[in-house]
């Protein structure tokens, strides 16, 4: 094919799902010259699995996106057909909402931001190569011999690379649902050197709304409170549609377990790594064979289609065992089968090949994010997106990169785990991952990241003010409230009584009052006048701050003992072999990861403590020796 000069840009992002708008998005707001090249431009941003956002961890990873100045936040709250805040029984480090999303009309909604944003060029196209030059990436060569040259490009191709669709024993070349498959990309990568590794997730069957029985089923509604993921959200969808539940039963698993010789996982037509954490139906079968019965949701795919997600059945089994295995669910018995469900495999690259700002240690000035890292979801995909078009646009304005650490987002403990200890399973995240979960919560993702995101340029000088007199608001009150003596009259004792608490004995700080687990804010409105009304998400983080002072106070205080470990920096011509010591699998570890610092050191597969000891030792050494000379 003939190539062809097409085209002069700063920033170019090759995909356009969850991981490449936010990129291209990001880049394009930060001011820099911006090119998307996706294969297909009614696919944008498109939902080929659940299309839902959010959840225990991913809901909070949206907040931190929208905190960030990112988009997925703002498209589901304008897009969402049902939204719910999860685990309100539970403390506020693992509440996290969850939308619904209708599908096309998020997809287009996407797809429009994106064609009006300034900076921003989109166009359709096949990316089969990378144009390198002296160990860097200069640009990228299309299917149509087209040839676009730039600063930095991020690869977001999601499952599409090598992409393969398997049901029972059919198996063929594809993307997902049935899109056409990236091929040569995955070529040009391995010439390059890159390890790829192959991963494997899967889609249940998708059946027609109007021949299911919802009178067996459970009723979902939606929260009758508005909520949101975006902090500039003003305008609430209240017309929300339910997701219904219903169940499993020994009949179904019956159906599953005498045809596991026709499913491809068992088979061994299925080569590439499943994700452990949403299993298909008959793994979990297998895995879970004490189980009567598994949860299957009902869940509408939007408000102009009669296609529903039957979440919890996703299966490669064939079409045949699909259309039995449905109706044997309750509701499910005369049940339409509109699309099967499938197993799709396809090229990841081996994460650990990544520097914390997602650029590539092999080719400078190369990002990537999204399923090519090995994760699955559309939230981590965004997040890392996101992290990729913000440091591929600061590489080329000369900016300092922004790498987020543990103790700052989800999103940085998604990614040090990705580039750390790489993954050997497509990635989900996970509220047991963090470490300082009590810290990242998914209401005081603005106070986290909201100053972050306004250095960058995201964040409108509108808003930043808006989370400044937040900010201040909240050190007021709690204040005001350590100040205020609170006496045991009879109105006092009452309403303390009617919340369930002991009386007081003497007079006691508001503050303190607080503190007591059956006592909320709003008891202390009844007892105190306020200065003036406070703003809901105020009250809030008032309230869970003076709440939990103790623990989040403990937490802190872990977090600055990790800055010490992280402000240890490890020398980039750092000569592992010529440390003596050190174990064998931690010298190769070490040599592979390249840790920037000690705590990210201590953080790798096979590298103990001992081996941290000796690594220290060796680099105050050779500090001592440099300040002597």
């Amino acid at each position: 094919m003939p190539r062809y000069e097409a085209g002069q840009y700063d920033v170019i992002v090759v995909g356009a799902g969850h991981a490449g708008v936010e990129a291209g998005l990001a880049a394009a707001r930060t001011g820099v010259k911006t090119l998307m090249i996706t294969i297909n431009l009614d696919m944008i941003a498109y939902m080929p699995c659940n299309p839902s956002i959010g959840g225990p961890a991913k809901g909070i990873v949206v907040r931190e996106i929208d905190a960030l100045g990112g988009e997925i936040g703002k498209n589901v709250d304008k897009t969402h057909i049902q939204m719910r805040m999860l685990n309100t029984g539970k403390g506020p480090a693992v509440q996290a909402l969850r939308a619904q999303a209708d599908k096309v009309l998020y997809q287009q909604e996407m797809k429009k931001t994106i064609e009006n944003q300034e900076n921003l060029t989109l166009i359709q196209g096949m990316v089969e190569e990378l144009i390198t030059e002296d160990g860097e990436c200069r640009g990228v060569v299309t299917q149509t011999g087209a040839v676009y040259r730039s600063q930095a490009v991020i690869i977001t191709t999601g499952t599409f690379l090598r992409g393969e669709i398997i049901i029972g024993d059919l198996k063929y070349s594809s993307g997902p649902n049935n899109q056409q498959p990236s091929l040569r990309l995955s070529e040009s990568l391995e010439k390059l050197g890159f390890e790829l590794v192959r991963f494997k997730t899967g889609t249940p069957p998708r059946i027609n709304s109007r021949t299911i029985d919802y009178s067996k089923t459970e009723i979902q509604p939606g929260d009758e409170e508005p909520r949101a993921f975006s902090y500039e959200t003003t305008k609430f969808i209240t017309d929300q549609l339910p997701c219904w539940l219903t169940y499993t039963n020994e009949e179904t698993h019956k159906i599953i377990n005498e045809n596991l010789h026709r499913s491809p996982m068992f088979s061994g037509v299925i080569k590439g790594k499943g994700p452990k954490y949403c299993p298909s139906i008959e793994d979990k079968i297998v895995r879970f064979n004490d189980k009567p019965r598994h949860q299957i949701f009902l869940e509408p795919e939007g408000r102009n289609t009669e296609e529903v997600y039957v979440q919890g059945l996703s299966s490669s089994l064939p079409e045949d065992v699909q259309y039995r295995m449905l109706r044997t669910v309750p509701g499910l018995e005369k049940a339409q089968l509109m699309r099967a469900g499938y197993a799709i495999e396809y090229d990841a690259i081996v994460p650990t090949q990544l520097w914390p700002t997602l650029e590539t240690k092999k080719i400078k000035n190369l990002y990537t994010a999204g399923q090519i890292n090995g994760t699955s979801g559309y939230e981590e995909a965004a997040a890392q997106g996101l992290m990729a078009g913000i440091n591929a646009a600061c590489r080329v304005l000369g900016k300092d990169e922004v790498i987020l650490s543990r103790s700052d987002a989800y999103i940085g403990v998604l990614i040090d785990d990705l580039v750390t200890k790489g993954t050997n399973e497509p990635y989900r995240l996970l509220t047991s991952r963090a470490e300082y979960r009590l810290l990242l919560r998914h209401d005081n993702a603005d106070l986290r990241l909201t100053e972050i995101g306004y250095q960058i340029g995201l964040i409108s000088e509108e808003r930043y003010e808006r989370y400044l007199a937040k900010k201040a608001a909240i050190a007021g009150e709690i204040d005001r409230l350590k100040s205020i003596i609170i006496k045991p009259n009879e109105e006092t004792q009452t309403i303390i009584r009617e919340a369930g608490g002991s009386e007081l004995k003497d007079g006691i700080r508001a503050a303190a009052l607080l503190k007591r687990p059956e006592m909320h804010y709003g008891h202390l409105k009844q007892l105190i006048s306020a200065p003036e009304a406070l703003d809901a998400e105020v009250e809030e983080q008032v309230e869970i701050q003076i709440k939990y002072e103790g623990y989040i106070e403990k937490s802190l205080q872990q977090v600055e003992k990790l800055k010490k470990m992280e402000n240890k920096k490890i020398p980039e011509n750092i000569d592992y072999d010529a440390i003596n010591g050190l174990a064998s699998e931690a010298r190769h570890n070490l040599k592979e990861v390249k840790p920037l610092s000690i705590a990210q050191a201590s953080r790798i597969s096979g590298v103990n403590p001992a081996d941290i000891s000796i690594l220290l030792i060796y680099i105050e050494q050779g500090r001592i020796a440099r300040t002597a000379n």
